[in-house]
């Protein structure tokens, strides 16, 4: 066996991994429904703004179409620069239900949005607190339906995966990776039976989580520097003892998380370092994933120099890969064209990994939102 297929049948073994887990995990990720329950308790929606004036009026009216759920909606202004505020103060005068509150100036330490859901949540009234990003539109049932999954799973932290909305052409070959790397990588039936923090797992852009096991972890003032709330800030209610789960949210909520190229670059390389490229991930990850989802791509290529075995593994690799992507791609609505760009998704996805590894190493900051971070 020559050293082509010796690398042929790693990069098939690399690709089976994720393969299986993916198939395996879907029976995992359940999508949430309401449950015939007669009394749930009222929520605090908490959505921190900074210069949001594009999505503030359709995240609030998003939730206020949900008439099964008592609620309350805290926008905390974030030092914003644009209308925001204006808009909020104009909503508020129409439904009481709506509150406008300032972010004091941002402490030494603290990342904006951690701050921003701390003041949220010091501000909330009711014992269960929701926190929204600003680019989610819930759907009608989408509160009730998590607050419910909470309940019934005895859980001191939920999060629901919205549906992505991807437009430009980075947007659909790297976005749908996030989707990728969580089912992939994550056993969710360890996750759902531990409250072992690494299997902490999360999305950032809606979380709901109850009082008592928000103040015992110390909440967002525990991760306040990080700017990866959707896997610190479960990790913090694990260390603390509490069970946390992510659902598809598919069906519940959507969010265009990134506009344009520029942003999905910097978006994606400001999380890096707290994930994918943290010192100890950094080396793995490239290793099964350049190996699993980019290499049997290029072996192929180099058809004519392979034995028939090396074509046999190959061909296996990109045929589970393709699979593997697919099915997710059918799953969550994700964009076919994304799906056959699958390899250069990967590929670009690990270059914003390094690039982000070697300028942390370098001492150099982080900027989202106009501040600077690291």
């Amino acid at each position: 066996m020559n050293a082509l297929t010796v690398l042929a049948a790693i990069s098939a073994s690399l690709a089976a991994l994720p393969a299986w887990m993916i198939l395996n995990n879907l029976r995992h990720f359940k999508r949430p429904r309401p449950s015939p329950i007669q009394s749930r308790e009222p929520i605090s929606v908490i959505i921190p703004a900074r210069n949001e004036a594009r999505n503030i009026r359709q995240v609030i009216k998003s939730v206020q179409a949900n008439r099964e759920a008592t609620w309350e909606i805290v926008v905390v202004n974030d030092q914003s620069e644009d209308e925001t505020a204006q808009i909020v103060l104009h909503l508020a005068t129409r439904d009481e239900r709506i509150r406008l509150e300032s972010a004091p100036p941002l402490p030494e330490g603290w990342c904006g949005k951690q701050h921003a859901c701390q003041v949220g949540a010091d501000y909330a009234r009711f014992n269960l607190l929701a926190f929204l990003d600003a680019d989610v539109r819930l759907q009608p049932d989408g509160l009730v339906a998590l607050s419910d999954h909470l309940a019934e799973s005895d859980l001191g932290l939920a999060s629901g995966f919205p549906r992505q909305i991807t437009v430009t052409w980075l947007e659909k070959m790297l976005i749908p990776s996030i989707h990728f790397i969580l089912l992939g990588f994550l056993p969710m039936g360890w996750m759902r039976r531990t409250t072992h923090p690494a299997f902490a797992a999360g999305c950032g852009q809606f979380f709901l989580v109850r009082r008592d096991a928000y103040r015992a972890s110390g909440g967002h003032a525990a991760i306040r520097a990080s700017l990866m709330d959707g896997i610190m800030l479960p990790r913090v209610f694990r260390l603390a003892g509490f069970k946390t789960s992510v659902v598809d949210a598919t069906h519940l909520a959507s969010c265009r998380m990134y506009h344009g190229a520029a942003e999905v670059w910097r978006g994606f390389a400001k999380n890096a370092t707290e994930g994918m490229a943290a010192p100890a991930r950094i080396g793995p990850f490239t290793l099964m994933l350049l190996g699993g989802q980019v290499l049997p791509f290029l072996l192929l290529l180099c058809w004519p120099w392979l034995s028939q075995a090396a074509i046999a593994f190959a061909l296996l690799g990109v045929t589970m890969t393709c699979f593997a992507r697919m099915v997710c791609t059918i799953r969550f609505g994700h964009s076919i064209a994304g799906a056959f760009m699958h390899p250069l998704g990967i590929a670009m996805l690990l270059a914003i990994q390094w690039l982000a590894f070697f300028r942390k190493l370098l001492g150099r900051s982080s900027k989202w939102r106009g501040r600077s971070y690291g």
